[in-house]
């Protein structure tokens, strides 16, 4: 390792698959380690994972990463949202988390949005209309089908959450990760107690929020950890919150993020109240606004496809009237939990590459659809679209959303910006700097730009007539077995 700068700062991003840990020179933005570890999570009905395997996991990381986390002077966590980790007096779980993706507690969403006055009523009290991404739903869900796992609970924790009070033995979090549970009241900023006693969660298993800029504490001894004693502990956020801090967001940038889920997103000044539910007024980890829609299906979803039809991920073709709609693990953005894929308009000489063109064309129409939304009025119309997550990197989702969203694409050469972002808001500790400031100071949005092309508004209508059709056939309930 060549000598560094200035100090070293440890970002970390524990997301759904996996954890990563980057040794970053705060002076220069330069990764100078790096380490990541697998988690499972299970399949089926619900979408569980055992918080104890992200801290197996973030130990690993760190390990990978050798002496250079041990120099490393201060370290924050970014982390999947709205995941419900119930922990008992010991700290230990009480059960599996619950994660983002578990569509389970759609029934408590449906219920909660009617008791408590309606969408408008929700989407002006916390930024968020009940969905059961949310976890204020997951708890619903969990009070009513496991009654003994709630009287177990004396913490109630997010996943990043979960880590940082694993590292400083505090339980904190901060204002962006808990914008997204529902019971955080985005007008007040602070926890909503009479959602909380309607739900009855006691407000003292929450953790404190902490404010932007302030040390959530330090790393405790006795870890066997590679962190010095009284090494600095950042608030940390939520993953696209961090991922907005890692590319140093102004307002008005719009962010297509391409994982396991897709998101597309933008820093706003205003606070965000959507009565449609399709954006989430989620906070930013700075004092702004994070206006943010999410669909369930995207890599992931677009792979299974390509590995059904025995095909790389990138053998597509074009032409075709083939429609296909990948909503494999219910959705989201549109709301339709109960979803399953759907497939129309195939014909005898429709290809096998046509139909995966198809499922790229599904998940980005969904993107899309919102992030007219997203923006705010004044939002530049033409400015690149930042295409960031792994999929980003494939010449297929590149195209795809090029072509449907007729702007310019821009793809930041710097990877894994959920754990940069971490590693701003920890190098804003030692320099007193906004994390955005760091991040920008770093470079990190730069990278090539594909020029704008013409709109294929053809297809997008195409889409929207068959989604459009089939929803009486997509809000059905279907028995998930397995």
């Amino acid at each position: 390792m060549s000598a560094a700068e200035g100090p070293l700062v440890v970002g970390v991003d524990s997301s759904t698959q996996s954890t990563k840990a980057l040794v970053v020179d705060a002076a220069t933005g330069r990764v100078v380690a790096s380490g990541q570890a697998p988690h499972t999570v299970t399949t089926g009905a619900g979408r569980e994972s055992d918080p104890r395997q992200w801290w197996e996991a973030l130990c690993e990381a760190l390990r990978q990463c050798g002496d250079a986390a041990h120099e490393a002077a201060a370290v924050a966590v970014g982390g999947q949202q709205h995941g419900l980790v119930t922990l008992d007096g010991r700290g230990e779980p009480v059960r599996p988390a619950l994660l983002w993706n578990d569509v389970r507690s759609a029934p408590q969403a449906r219920r909660l949005t009617e008791e408590l006055g309606g969408a408008k009523v929700w989407a002006e009290r916390t930024g968020l209309v009940p969905a059961a991404s949310f976890t204020v739903t997951k708890w619903a869900w969990l009070a009513e089908h496991e009654p003994e796992a709630v009287r177990a609970t004396r913490a109630v924790r997010l996943p990043h959450d979960y880590l940082t009070e694993r590292l400083t033995g505090e339980g904190t979090t901060d204002r962006g990760d808990a914008s997204g549970t529902g019971w955080w009241a985005s007008g007040t900023e602070s926890y909503d107690e009479g959602i909380l006693a309607h739900v009855g969660l006691d407000p003292a298993l929450l953790p404190r929020v902490v404010r932007p800029g302030e040390v959530a504490g330090t790393v405790r001894d006795g870890h066997g950890l590679p962190f010095s004693k009284g090494t600095l502990v950042a608030p940390g956020t939520g993953d696209n919150a961090a991922a907005a801090l890692g590319l140093g967001l102004r307002p008005g940038m719009p962010v297509m993020s391409l994982g396991t889920s897709g998101t597309v997103y933008a820093v706003s000044r205003r606070r965000p109240t959507d009565p449609t539910g399709t954006v989430a007024g989620f906070a930013d980890a700075h004092g702004d606004w994070l206006p943010l829609a999410c669909t369930l299906n995207c890599t992931l979803a677009v792979d299974r496809v390509a590995a059904l039809l025995g095909l790389d991920r990138e053998a597509v073709e074009p032409g075709g009237t083939a429609t296909l709609l990948p909503y494999l693990d219910g959705e989201r953005t549109p709301d339709l939990p109960h979803a399953s894929g759907l497939l129309h308009g195939l014909r005898h000489d429709t290809t096998a590459g046509q139909l995966l063109q198809a499922a790229y064309d599904g998940a980005v129409h969904a993107l899309l659809g919102a992030l007219d939304l997203v923006l705010d009025e004044d939002a530049d119309p033409a400015a690149p679209l930042l295409l960031i997550g792994g999929g980003a990197r494939g010449t297929a989702w590149q195209q795809t959303v090029r072509r449907l969203s007729g702007r310019p694409v821009q793809v930041p050469e710097a990877r894994e910006l959920v754990a940069l972002g971490a590693a701003a808001q920890a190098a804003g500790l030692l320099t007193g700097e906004d994390p955005g400031a760091v991040a920008r100071r770093w470079n990190t949005a730069a990278g090539p730009v594909l020029e704008a092309g013409e709109r294929d508004r053809e297809t997008l209508e195409r889409i929207s007539g068959v989604l459009s059709d089939a929803a009486p056939l997509l809000q059905r309930q279907h028995t998930v077995t397995g």
